[in-house]
Order: structure tokens, then C-alpha cells, then sequence
């Protein structure tokens, strides 16, 4: 770079150098939200720093899976409820794929079987919806650092639930025992069928073949001890209203006051 003369006290001119300003880097955010407050709120706020930046954001989950495939967000941030999908098997074909960033679930659900598992299929973070904008802005830098971040109540309840395995008691929590029966795919279909979908919409919610989810229909009903379709329903409603599976909103009112004020 040119040195730049510069005459100081009309004497002899001086020499200095331009000094450019080093920019910082803005780490990448991919939002996916199907609710329009939640996600202006999340991107406007994200914008607004100075580190970070929203590289897109998507509302479904095929949009979702195109925008992460061609962005590659250092960040994605991760409604589990979508329209056309659910969050969990998008980060499970993301990871399939090789191209899953480190992400940041915002959810509903306080249960810690299930924050448990996303964390171990693949998520970096789990917070509740009405998490502050401050702590998820805090979120999304720490898990760029390398952390693994959940929830003040998610933490306590690993935690407690953690300390019950260690003493060789069962998890407390009456859903507990049920839950830790099914595997990660039959939970997700579990919540489901909670909300009277047919085999067939489940399939198409999950991209998996009717057959494959009447076998896991059967397993499911197998591991729970229940006999008929009906009796199954009345069992999972009762783990959904208890707070086992992530909450539904098909008109998409999601709770979170923190992240839409």
C-alpha cells in the first residue's frame, strides 16, 4: 500500500500509512421458523450486532434443507415444528449429508429425554422459546466457540436426571420410564400419532413409506403395553399433554414472548 504524505506545522511532510480497519467477521445464521414474529424478531436482533449476520431464513423444511445445502450457515438456528416437516429429521439428513452446522434448537418442549437426544444426534444447543433474545444471542456465540449450550430448566432437569441414573434409581418423572423405551425415530412418531395422524400423514410428515410406519406403529405399541389404536392414542395424549413430545401448532401461534418482543 502507498504511503500517504501528510505536512505537519508547515514543516517537513511526514510519512505515515493508511490504516484500514479491520472488519470482523460475522459468523453466518441460518433461521428456520415457520412463525413470521418469531423469525423477524430473531433476524432483526441477529442483524443487529455486529458479529453476527442472517445468511437466510426458511419456513419449511424443504426450504430449509435447500437454503442449508447452498448457504452453509456456521449457525442454524432450529424451529423443530414445521409445516411440511419436522426439525429432527432435518438435522438428522443434514448430518447424513455431512453438512450440518452447529445448531441451536429453540423449542417448547421442556422435557429432558428429548432435549437429550438432539443434543446427541447432533444439536450444539437447546433452549426454551421464552429464552430472552440476549441468551439465545449469547447462545449462537458460545456454540460458534465450541460449547455445548441447553436452558437453565433443561440444565437442571439433565442434571437431576443425571444424578437419579448415578444413585441407580429410575429418572424421576412419570413419563420417563416410557419414553426411554423408544428409540429416537419411534419418539418422533409416538408424537405424532399423539395428535391423531393417520399412519399415512405420519409417513409423509417423516418421508417414510406407510408400511415402515405401521412397523414402528407396532413397536411402539409393543414397548408401551397397549393393545389397540385407540388405547395407544389415549397413551401418548396423555405423554403429550404431559409434556413428552414438542407442542403443535398448526396455525403456527408459537409461544416465546422473550424471542418475538
Amino acid at each position: 500500500m502507498a504511503p500517504e504524505k501528510t505536512i505537519v506545522n508547515g514543516s517537513k511532510p511526514e510519512i505515515r500509512h493508511r490504516r484500514e480497519r479491520a472488519q470482523p467477521t460475522r459468523v453466518g445464521v441460518l433461521i428456520v421458523e415457520d412463525h413470521t414474529a418469531t423469525r423477524d424478531g430473531l433476524r432483526t436482533a441477529i442483524n443487529s450486532q455486529r458479529d453476527l449476520r442472517v445468511l437466510g431464513v426458511a419456513g419449511t423444511w424443504q426450504d430449509a434443507l435447500v437454503k442449508a445445502r447452498r448457504l452453509r450457515p456456521e449457525i442454524l438456528l432450529l424451529d423443530l415444528n414445521l409445516p411440511d416437516g419436522n426439525g429432527w429429521t432435518l438435522l438428522e439428513q443434514l448430518r447424513s449429508e455431512g453438512c450440518l452446522p452447529r445448531t441451536l434448537v429453540l423449542s417448547v418442549c421442556e422435557e429432558a429425554v428429548y432435549a437429550r437426544r438432539l443434543l446427541r444426534a447432533g444439536a450444539r444447543g437447546y433452549l426454551m422459546k421464552d429464552e430472552p433474545l440476549t441468551r439465545v444471542l449469547g447462545a449462537i456465540r458460545q456454540i460458534h466457540a465450541g460449547h455445548i449450550i441447553a436452558g437453565a430448566s433443561i440444565s437442571s432437569l439433565l442434571m437431576a436426571e443425571a444424578l437419579d441414573l448415578g444413585s441407580g434409581t429410575p429418572p424421576s418423572g412419570d413419563s420417563s420410564p416410557l419414553v426411554e423405551t423408544l428409540s429416537d425415530r419411534e419418539l418422533l412418531v409416538s408424537s405424532l400419532l399423539a395428535r391423531d395422524l393417520t399412519n399415512k400423514q405420519v409417513s409423509i410428515q417423516l418421508g417414510l413409506s406407510e408400511k415402515t410406519v405401521h412397523t414402528y406403529k407396532a413397536r411402539i405399541m409393543t414397548k408401551l403395553g397397549v393393545q389397540t389404536t385407540p388405547e395407544l392414542v389415549s397413551r401418548l395424549r396423555l405423554l403429550d399433554r404431559s409434556g413428552t413430545f414438542p407442542a403443535h401448532h398448526p396455525t403456527g401461534g408459537k409461544i416465546g414472548r422473550g424471542i418475538e418482543s
